[in-house]
């Protein structure tokens, strides 16, 4: 029997809980006018939890002032990071650019517009300790119906195809296990992204759970994805990557 002395038993209850390791990033392509709030909205965040943490904001391109502006606020703080294509590449390369830059043991990602609110991603991090995967949905999507009509096809397609179980695979609110990016490959440079990455996960074994989170309208920007030639690429490169998973084997 091993007896831990009064001294001792009391110092491992006070032991303090390890801080979280996250980096927390955000794709943007032209949110000169949202990103200085969703950037500074995420110090306030991490720095709330104690955070071992870093920024990192990827400029997919920008034609605005987005990448000026991001630069600056790296300059304030250290911990923000700054990654830039000279040219838009695309939403999947913006995501593939923030996931490779990631250094710590988790990463989130949620977009550069401030349709969602950081401040509902440290309820994830209870989530990730039982998962690999918190993938997040949108409660009420606040978007026309066209463009929820297209996300609802979209995933029961990438569902039925990938036998996923996923409500809204495309929500832009995840939290994922870094080492997961060291042992699936990304290819897709649009908007198949987010389905490649759990189908590929789901594949690796990788157990995903799911939670919903709010949905806020745009309230500066322009909304790119719902581009006729964005949608009709997603769906011809959805039913390739089917093709080339399966012949994986």
């Amino acid at each position: 029997m091993v007896i831990v002395s009064e001294d001792l038993s009391k110092k491992a209850d006070h032991t303090e809980e390890k801080p979280v390791s996250i980096s927390v990033f955000f794709p943007c392509y032209n949110e000169q006018d949202n990103v200085v709030a969703t950037v500074k909205t995420a110090v306030e965040v991490l720095q709330s939890i104690n955070a071992d943490y870093e920024i990192i904001v990827v400029d997919d391109g920008s034609r605005d002032d987005t990448k000026k502006i991001t630069e600056q606020l790296s300059q304030e703080n250290n911990r923000i990071k700054v990654v830039s294509h000279p040219v838009n590449l695309g939403y999947g390369a913006a995501l593939q650019s923030g996931f490779k830059a990631a250094s710590k043991e988790l990463v989130f990602y949620t977009d550069g517009d401030g349709q969602f609110d950081i401040k509902e991603m440290p309820p994830l991090l209870e989530l990730i300790k039982e998962c690999d995967i918190v993938s997040c949905y949108r409660l009420k999507r606040q978007d026309n119906i066209i463009r929820r009509l297209n996300a609802w096809c979209w995933t029961r397609l990438g569902c039925f195809l990938f036998k996923m179980k996923v409500r809204d695979v495309d929500c832009a609110f995840k939290l994922y296990k870094r080492q997961i990016f060291d042992n699936i490959k990304m290819s897709s440079t649009g908007a198949l992204i987010d389905t490649e990455i759990i189908a590929r996960a789901i594949r690796k074994g990788y157990k995903i759970t799911q939670k919903g989170v709010h949905h806020y309208p745009r309230t500066a920007g322009q909304q790119t994805g719902a581009n006729i030639k964005v949608i009709l690429r997603a769906f011809k490169e959805l039913f390739e990557l089917h093709r080339q998973i399966k012949n994986e084997g």
